[in-house]
């Protein structure tokens, strides 16, 4: 019995300061804890807002015509279907080329037109100050995201404009092939609607030179034709 109630009186302490020291890590768990699932929740607010701002893109409409000339385009429905062509003609794209970041590319490439819209390429007033719009329309929409997403995707839209990759020039490259045929399909559509020179698109065109050249034979061809049905106006006639 001695030897029991010595023990008790000389331990009583430690166990306190054990105990004391317990309780202190169990709370800072909890609080990591706390802390661990509020970032999760406003992680997951961001990006749940993200993805109802896109859904303005539906909403944006381009110059171009669907190909049964029933309407305009919106710019969701160009970026996938542009996303679509490059998955079926990734086999044109440069040796190496890596075929989920070119998507990811061509999902975003035109969220900014969110807020900034979408500028017809052929307008050359409208095309004034159009840089500038459009990156301040990214900082905004991009900065929606968490920070770490933010960054991923605002990089992928900077390597998309500047176009100097293999992943970008792909990308453009379909970009600019899709409206081959939105216009052909539709009587010249915004080419007709808009005298757009032949020597113009060319220029626009000539992405497709690097980014998937096996396709540029399929540019001139089309274009060559497009003079042909009138859908074009060619600035060496007469000459």
């Amino acid at each position: 019995m001695y030897i029991l109630r010595w023990y008790h009186e000389n331990t009583k302490d430690t166990c306190r300061s054990g105990l004391s020291i317990f309780s202190t890590i169990e709370d800072i768990f909890w609080k990591g804890q706390v802390m661990e699932e509020k970032q999760k929740n406003e992680r997951l607010k961001r990006q749940i807002e993200f993805l109802e701002t896109l859904d303005n893109l539906k909403r944006v409409w381009r110059r171009n015509y669907v190909m049964d000339n029933s309407r305009h385009e919106n710019s969701a429905e160009h970026s996938w279907h542009i996303a679509v062509m490059a998955m079926f003609l990734v086999e044109y794209a440069p040796a190496g080329t890596d075929l989920l970041k070119v998507l990811k590319m061509l999902l975003i490439h035109d969220v900014i037109e969110i807020e900034a819209g979408d500028t017809f390429c052929y307008d050359e007033k409208a095309n004034i100050g159009k840089e500038e719009r459009e990156q301040e329309a990214a900082d905004k929409v991009f900065g929606i995201l968490p920070e770490d997403q933010a960054k991923e995707f605002r990089d992928l839209w900077d390597e998309f404009e500047e176009g100097s990759t293999p992943e970008s020039k792909f990308a453009n490259s379909m970009d600019r092939f899709q409206v081959l045929f939105q216009n052909m399909r539709t009587s010249g559509g915004t080419w007709k609607e808009h005298d757009v020179a032949k020597t113009s698109v060319l220029k626009r065109e000539s992405v497709v030179r690097t980014g998937a050249p096996y396709l540029w034979n399929t540019v001139e061809e089309t274009l060559d034709r497009a003079v042909l049905m009138g859908f074009l106006r060619d600035e060496t006639q007469g000459l």
